[in-house]
């Protein structure tokens, strides 16, 4: 494919509460075996991209980690590769990225280094499938400045946090409002652009000229009476996961069968890296019913309409109805778990009770372990 990629995986919000606190919304673990990131990144392998930059900056250990060996979305190639940008005091500068915009300044060489004629630039928190092959040929047609992935909510989604549009008959974008208080429609943006890379780079540097440091205020807002920017409109399935409800309802949303069929029976496939564990274990007295139980596992309970993590163990008599058990849980005997995230690596002591109320509880323990 004729384009480079840069993914965004820096950012930080508060609204995922205690679960961002030990790690990059970006590392979020998904549907069992995954990671938020994986989705995006096998998009990028499965367009042919050969060069892709992931920005990195709050809580990045465990997804850089993650991405410590690029094979595994098959990245690991002589020319081109996967390349984790993290922000790097120099004598010139010492700032932490201060916006999406200079996080691409302050790593501009990449750009500039590179000959491929286009960039995508993809956020690393949604959960999707897509060619952007075919975004590319969209752009090029229309003969864009930049293209800007969008899709039509629900009338029952929360659109006032996403980036929202109006596009005429053409789809060229006339109006695009960052959070608006009243949003005015219900087509948002996915945060997935492509644009020419000479472009991109002039833009950046005069962002950074007039001290300006977001991508969609500073230059798909400011420049769309400026420049032809024109919307792509999807209507496959894509998630965005920046609140716990989001990220408790779209992991759930993996227990659907036609979801589950989509990403991972359906050609191309998503990958993520994989670690050699055995696989789950039931003993008797064990009862599973619409659930997801990944590696290294062993469940003595009932699990019904939840999903649990690698290396977690359930015990004796439990009980875990709609709930996310994450990674290398201990839950000991006689507990009963409703409506909950466990965090990774607690432990919930005998005959623990949890249940959430109107929205997901999240349960976050550091007993000691006694037995595992």
């Amino acid at each position: 494919m004729r384009a480079i990629g840069i993914i965004l995986a820096g950012g930080n919000n508060h609204r995922m509460r205690e679960l961002s606190q030990k790690r990059a919304i970006c590392a979020m673990p998904i549907a069992g075996s995954y990671r938020s990131i994986d989705f995006t990144l096998s998009n990028m392998s499965n367009s042919h991209i050969q060069k892709v930059a992931v920005f990195t900056q709050y809580n990045a250990t465990s997804l850089n980690e993650h991405l410590n060996s690029s094979k595994w979305w098959d990245f690991g190639r002589k020319q081109g590769g996967l390349y984790v940008l993290t922000p790097v005091v120099t004598a010139q500068n010492s700032n932490w990225y201060r916006g999406t915009a200079d996080a691409i300044y302050q790593n501009l060489n990449f750009l500039k280094n590179s000959h491929e004629p286009y960039v995508v630039i993809a956020s690393g928190d949604c959960i999707y499938k897509m060619d952007y092959n075919k975004v590319l040929e969209y752009h090029i047609d229309k003969k864009a400045d930049i293209t800007v992935v969008c899709k039509d909510m629900g009338p029952d989604m929360d659109v006032e946090r996403y980036g929202t549009l109006r596009m005429n008959e053409d789809y060229r974008i006339e109006e695009f409002e960052e959070k608006p208080l009243l949003a005015k429609t219900n087509t948002v943006s996915c945060g997935i652009y492509v644009v020419r890379r000479r472009q991109l780079i002039e833009m950046i540097e005069k962002c950074a000229e007039e001290d300006r440091y977001d991508l969609v205020k500073d230059i798909l807002i400011r420049y769309k009476d400026v420049k032809r920017i024109y919307g792509y409109k999807i209507s496959d399935y894509w998630r965005n996961v920046a609140t716990v409800e989001d990220y408790y309802e779209t992991n759930m949303d993996f227990l659907k069968p036609d979801v589950r069929n989509y990403f991972f029976k359906q050609y191309p496939d998503i990958y993520s890296k994989v670690d050699d564990l055995p696989p789950a274990k039931y003993n008797p007295g064990a009862h599973i019913r619409n659930s997801l139980i990944s590696s290294g596992c062993i469940v003595n309970g009932v699990v019904e309409n939840s999903i649990v993590f690698k290396k977690s163990y359930i015990g004796n008599n439990c009980t875990i109805k709609n709930s996310i058990i994450l990674n290398d849980v201990y839950i000991g005997d006689n507990t009963y778990i409703e409506n909950c995230i466990v965090e990774s690596r607690g432990t919930i002591r005998a005959n623990s009770h949890f249940v959430g109320e109107e929205s997901p509880m999240i349960v976050v323990e550091r007993n000691e372990r006694y037995m595992i």
